[in-house]
């Protein structure tokens, strides 16, 4: 069975991404935006969050170091901490990201990979003590490596945290089954600006339905608005 994902983001009332490029309001700043953002992560209780290539490349910021060959390697599932209780999950779908080490705050690394991911970027992670899920089919099946988190991690309930490419396609899947939004009292309103969910040219019209949870005022001037989110019909 898969986790249940939550999509758990914070934007501008434009839905920016980047707070450093929005406008300063009166009622908060981005320090306490920030905190008030990872509060709400923790009271979740989740079991790991999940992030695209670009947001795990900004975190974890290391180059290529692939052992020496030849490689003998898992194709198809590595766990590398049987006993981890807490994950960083990145999907990367052509093998792009490297690590320096094993975790980020005590949160044990697993990648979701493509198909078509090499036997020297396994061995990296193999010897960088990551995890993988390497995906059956030519197209990643995000359910099937949801399924496989949950039954060979413990996985079940996970906070999904963009970027914005990796939520849309999450949304398309019909896989996201919350939506957890901060909106700041500020605004972006560049040309070309990043939100926080992308999908296509079409965008997500048709796919999937929203139901509202609950709205809440917080501290800092910040909104929480909660969803039920469902594939459509």
């Amino acid at each position: 069975m898969k986790p249940h994902i939550i999509c758990h983001m914070m934007t501008s009332l434009d839905g920016g991404l980047h707070p450093s490029r929005w406008t300063a309001s009166p009622d908060g700043n981005r320090a306490g935006w920030s905190a008030t953002y990872e509060d709400i992560h923790k009271r979740f209780g989740a079991d790991g969050w999940l992030v695209g290539r670009v947001t795990m490349a900004e975190m974890s910021k290391a180059g290529p170091h692939a052992p020496e060959g030849p490689f003998d390697v898992n194709r198809s599932l590595h766990v590398a901490d049987p006993d981890a209780r807490s994950f960083a999950i990145a999907v990367d779908q052509h093998g792009k990201l490297h690590f320096n080490g094993s975790d980020f705050d005590g949160d044990h690394v697993i990648v979701l990979l493509g198909k078509d991911v090499s036997d020297q970027h396994l061995a990296e992670l193999v010897a960088d003590g990551v995890s993988y899920i390497v995906s059956d089919g030519q197209e990643m099946d995000l359910y099937s490596l949801l399924e496989t988190l949950g039954r060979e991690f413990n996985i079940r309930r996970l906070l999904l945290e963009g970027g914005a490419g990796v939520n849309g396609s999450f949304f398309a899947a019909g896989l996201v089954d919350e939506l957890s939004l901060l909106v700041a009292p500020a605004v972006d309103a560049r040309k070309g600006s990043d939100r926080f969910i992308e999908y296509g040219q079409d965008g997500l019209a048709g796919k999937c339905e929203l139901s509202l949870l609950s709205c809440d005022s917080l501290s800092d001037g910040l909104l929480h608005l909660k969803y039920a989110v469902k594939a459509s019909a």
